[in-house]
């Protein structure tokens, strides 16, 4: 289920995206902002999909499923770390702390979550398939709210843009 619906919101953000085209190039720097805020968000759903890809693979063990779930952990939270930094450095926006909670923060602990859980799955795994599917759910719905931040965000200044 929860692959499904991350593959298919990833494949709803590229036409947000693309909706949104002309209103992003108009910004000083969009890179920056599609950096920071845009891709993370494709980035979630697809660790998301992943997550769910490997969990529902025929494993003759849990060590290998354990290690690419670690993998995906570590991955994830230097990612995070990096859209901190960018975020940081944003000079075309200064984050607020909700966008500090949602953007990094619960990423971050859902990433962390994710690499404590690949590192103990064959050690506990009844425990640690429900510490994964968490981070996971965590993941879907931290996506689902950062897409429509940065749909309305794009979406009012786009107006107030053609607005004059």
């Amino acid at each position: 289920m929860m692959g499904s619906s991350a593959a298919a919101l990833t494949g709803l953000m590229f036409v947000v995206i693309t909706l949104v085209t002309d209103s992003i190039r108009s910004r000083p720097k969009p890179e920056d902002g599609v950096s920071t805020f845009s891709t993370p968000t494709v980035y979630h759903f697809c660790a998301a999909l992943l997550v769910s890809g490997i969990s529902l693979a025929p494993w003759h063990s849990l060590w290998v499923p354990g290690m690419a779930i670690a993998i995906l952990g570590i991955i994830g939270t230097v990612y995070i770390v990096r859209v901190m930094v960018r975020a940081w450095n944003l000079t075309s926006y200064s984050a607020e702390i909700d966008d500090w909670l949602w953007y990094s923060i619960m990423p971050l602990l859902s990433y962390f979550a994710i690499l404590g859980s690949g590192l103990f799955l064959q050690h506990s795994p009844r425990i640690v398939l429900f510490v994964l599917a968490a981070a996971t759910l965590l993941l879907v719905f931290v996506g689902i709210r950062n897409a429509w931040d940065v749909v309305t965000y794009l979406a009012i200044y786009r107006e107030k843009d053609q607005s004059g």
